[in-house]
C-alpha cells in the first residue's frame, strides 16, 4: 500500500490554505458549505472549514512540500536522527576517554582487581581471560600516553561535532548540510572498508551499506555536485513546483509552451 504523504504529513502538521488574488483560481480553491466557508488545501487538496491561513497572488502562494518532497524529508529526517544518534554516542566516548586519561592508574587498579576476581569464574567455562582480544585490547589501552588519549579525546570531539551538524542542517533540509554529509561520510567509506579487511561484523557491513546508501541518495535526489543539471535544475523543479501548487490544487492543467 502506498503511502500519501501528503495526507500522513497534514494528519501530523494540520492543512494549509490561501487565497490567491486570481478570481478563476479564487472560485477553484474555495466553496461554502452549510457550516461555513471552506478552502481546499494546498498540500492535500481536502477543503478545510474556515478562514484561509494566507492571501495574496498565486505566485507567492507558501512553498508547501508535497508528494516527493516531503518523501524526501522524511529520509533526510531519518538520517539527521541516525547521525544525532551517533554524535551523542561519540561525544559519550570522548568524555569516557577524557575522564580515563586523568585516572589511568586508579582505573588500572580497579580492571586488574576485577580481572583477579572474575579469571576463576571464565576459566570454568573455559575461557582463558589472559588471552582475550577485549581485554588485550583495554590493557593495551593503559600504554598509552597521556597526551596521546587527550588527542584522540580531542578527535573524537571533532567527529561528534560534525555528525551533530549534520544532523541539524539534514532535518531542516539545508542544502549546505546535504554536501557536508555527502563529502564527509564519503571521506570515511575508505576507512570503514579497510576496517571489514580486519574483522567482518553485521554491524561494520549495515553502517558501511547504510553510508553508500546515505551518499548515492543524497546527491543524486539533490543533485549535488553538478548532477541531474545542478544547482539550476534543482532550483527550476522546486521553483515550477511553487508555481503550479495552486493551480494543481485547484484542478487546473498547466499550459504547456
Amino acid at each position: 500500500m502506498a503511502i500519501d504523504w501528503d495526507r500522513r504529513h497534514c494528519a501530523r502538521k494540520g492543512h494549509v490554505t490561501y487565497a490567491p488574488d486570481d478570481p478563476r483560481l479564487r472560485v477553484r480553491l474555495h466553496t461554502q458549505t452549510a457550516v461555513g466557508e471552506a478552502w481546499r488545501c494546498l498540500r492535500c487538496g481536502d477543503f478545510v472549514l474556515g478562514e484561509p491561513h494566507g492571501s495574496g497572488p498565486a505566485a507567492d502562494a507558501p512553498l508547501v512540500p508535497r508528494g516527493k518532497v516531503l518523501r524526501d524529508l522524511f529520509i533526510l529526517r531519518f538520517l539527521a536522527i541516525e547521525r544525532a544518534v551517533r554524535g551523542v554516542f561519540i561525544v559519550l566516548v570522548a568524555v569516557a576517554v577524557w575522564r580515563f586519561s586523568n585516572s589511568e592508574d586508579a582505573v588500572r587498579r580497579l580492571f586488574n582487581e576485577y580481572l583477579d576476581t572474575f579469571r576463576p569464574v571464565f576459566r570454568h567455562f573455559h575461557y582463558d581471560l589472559d588471552h582475550s582480544p577485549v581485554v588485550g585490547s583495554i590493557q593495551k589501552a593503559f600504554g598509552y600516553k597521556h597526551s596521546t588519549l587527550l588527542l584522540v579525546a580531542a578527535v573524537l570531539l571533532a567527529y561528534a561535532l560534525i555528525e551533530l551538524v549534520e544532523a541539524v542542517g539534514l532535518w531542516y533540509a539545508k542544502r549546505w548540510a546535504e554536501y557536508l554529509t555527502v563529502v564527509a561520510t564519503a571521506a570515511f567509506l575508505p576507512l570503514e572498508i579497510y576496517e571489514l579487511t580486519d574483522k567482518v561484523s553485521y554491524v561494520k557491513i549495515a553502517t558501511l551499506v547504510l553510508n553508500i546508501i546515505a551518499v548515492l541518495y543524497i546527491a543524486l535526489a539533490k543533485r549535488l555536485f553538478g548532477l541531474r543539471g545542478g544547482r539550476r535544475a534543482f532550483d527550476e523543479e522546486r521553483h515550477s513546483a511553487s508555481l503550479l501548487e495552486v493551480e494543481e490544487s485547484a484542478g487546473v492543467q498547466p499550459t504547456l509552451s
